[in-house]
């Protein structure tokens, strides 16, 4: 058995509307957006009731895709990853290769993102720098240097 490919990435979010707005932003692209309930999703994700709102991006080459949700019942729980360092246990963020580093980190500032610290260059590969965007989720940014 061979795996195929990785599919998509889940992260919940508060604000369907303003997560979209910055993964747009981004440069990703809206695939599409639907409302799930019922038995099926139920019993997929292992709660009763649930009804949930998804959106699936992709980015420009159409190998990577991120499913934003936002529950309307039950309501997100847990710590909000704006609560949360970069060394916490689970997934911390989602990494972007961009051609313009400044220019898409001053479009995204537009969206409410903060820098986590500072912009650095690794190696002679990559200039790089965590964001945190919608709801303090992490987000890498790195602009190869080649």
């Amino acid at each position: 058995m061979t795996l195929l490919r990785m599919d998509n990435v889940l992260v919940v979010v508060q604000d369907l509307d303003t997560a979209i707005d910055f993964f747009i932003e981004l440069g990703m692209e809206l695939e599409g957006r639907a409302e799930l309930q019922g038995k099926w999703v139920d019993d997929v994700i292992g709660i009763d009731g649930a009804h949930d709102e998804i959106a699936m991006l992709r980015t420009p080459d159409g190998h990577s895709r991120l499913e934003l949700t936002r529950f309307h019942n039950p309501a997100a729980v847990g710590p909000s990853p704006g609560d949360l360092p970069v060394n916490a246990l689970g997934y911390r963020r989602v990494m972007f290769a961009v051609d313009d580093l400044d220019d898409t980190l001053e479009r995204l500032q537009l969206h409410g993102a903060e820098l986590v610290r500072d912009i650095v260059e690794y190696e002679d590969q990559y200039r790089l720098c965590f964001v945190r965007g919608p709801d303090g989720i992490i987000i890498g940014l790195a602009q190869p240097l080649s």
